[in-house]
């Protein structure tokens, strides 16, 4: 069983178990998050499409921890110019272990 589920702006794939890292959400580590812009639901092979959101669907996370992204560089230049800059950017993020499914 799988879901289709929007997460702080973003549409992840999420199974039991499964773990990801999603932009930075509000609460402690070890809290429950009931997240409920489930968009797509399939059960064994039987598919429940929302539209846009799927009517009673859930799914329950675990917040693990909170941590910073590796660092992305951003580097930018002007031929001929003598110009050149570079910047760097670690991104907050939230890591989630999915607990429950319910459609």
């Amino acid at each position: 069983m799988y879901a289709i589920v929007e997460i702080a702006g973003d549409q992840q794939k999420v199974e039991k178990g499964k773990e990801l890292f999603v932009n930075r959400l509000e609460g402690e580590e070890g809290s429950t998050v009931e997240l409920d812009n489930v968009m797509l639901v399939d059960d064994n092979g039987k598919v429940n499409v929302g539209s846009p959101v799927v009517e009673g669907a859930k799914v329950y996370a675990k917040i693990v921890e909170h941590l910073k992204g590796d660092k992305v560089k951003v580097f930018k230049k002007k031929r001929r110019k003598g110009y050149q800059k570079m910047n760097g950017h670690r991104q907050y993020l939230t890591k989630l272990q999915i607990e429950d499914i319910t459609a």
